[in-house]
């Protein structure tokens, strides 16, 4: 089993900046690829980003390139994935959940099989 744990969400002007943090912990290993879908009120869940565990791939939704940097950062004591939001927009607003998988499957932008619980992110006007 893997546990994934979201944290760092909260409330942004349109045009700030904000930074989600993913804790992994369990059974994970090099092959696994995680990442972050979100949902938006009335929306179905979509892609944002993904990372290989080493981090040397990455992958975005068209519709945050060149605004969010997904990153990795692994230790013995444990893993942690990182999206840093810039430019943030109204339309960013949503649940942001953090998804692993023993495959690269998210790097073609396709969910995972383990979730965390989500985050809460909130762009104003």
């Amino acid at each position: 089993q893997v546990q994934l744990v979201e944290s760092g969400g909260g409330l942004v002007q349109a045009g700030g900046s904000l930074r989600v943090s993913c804790s992994a912990s369990g059974r994970t290993s090099s092959t696994f690829t995680i990442g972050w879908f979100r949902q938006a009120p009335g929306k179905e869940r979509e892609f944002v980003a993904a990372v290989s565990w080493s981090g040397l791939s990455t992958y975005y939704a068209n519709s945050v390139k060149g605004r969010f940097t997904i990153s990795i950062a692994r230790d013995s004591a444990k893993n942690t994935v990182y999206l840093q939001m810039n430019s943030l927009k109204p339309g960013d607003t949503a649940v942001y959940y953090c998804n692993a998988d023993p495959t690269s499957r998210l790097l073609i932008g396709n969910p995972g099989i383990y979730w965390g619980q989500g985050t809460q992110v909130t762009v104003s006007s």
